[in-house]
């Protein structure tokens, strides 16, 4: 499943834990770049560039997809008191 479809398939779940996960995983792809760049040194500089352009896509839809979230959310939170949502279990 593509992380883009997120919300269309779990449309039950609150917009404050889908938008958590999507955070949770826009992260994940950020922190992972350095990874990524030593998991494809040894690869011709075509297949690099390549493997980076993938990472970037990703992580751009990942951004959409959280600004369309944050977008939709609902402006009555009623339950803002009680601090920010818990984050979702790995």
């Amino acid at each position: 499943m593509a992380i883009w479809e997120l919300s269309a398939s779990y449309p039950m779940l609150p917009a404050d834990f889908r938008i958590a996960r999507v955070q949770k995983t826009l992260r994940w792809f950020e922190q992972d770049i350095p990874l990524l760049n030593m998991r494809v040194k040894d690869l011709s500089a075509e297949r690099q560039e390549s493997a980076r352009r993938f990472a970037a896509a990703l992580i751009d839809k990942t951004r959409a997809e959280l600004k369309k979230l944050l977008a939709e959310r609902p402006l009555d939170l009623g339950d803002s008191q009680n601090g920010p949502p818990c984050e979702p279990a790995d």
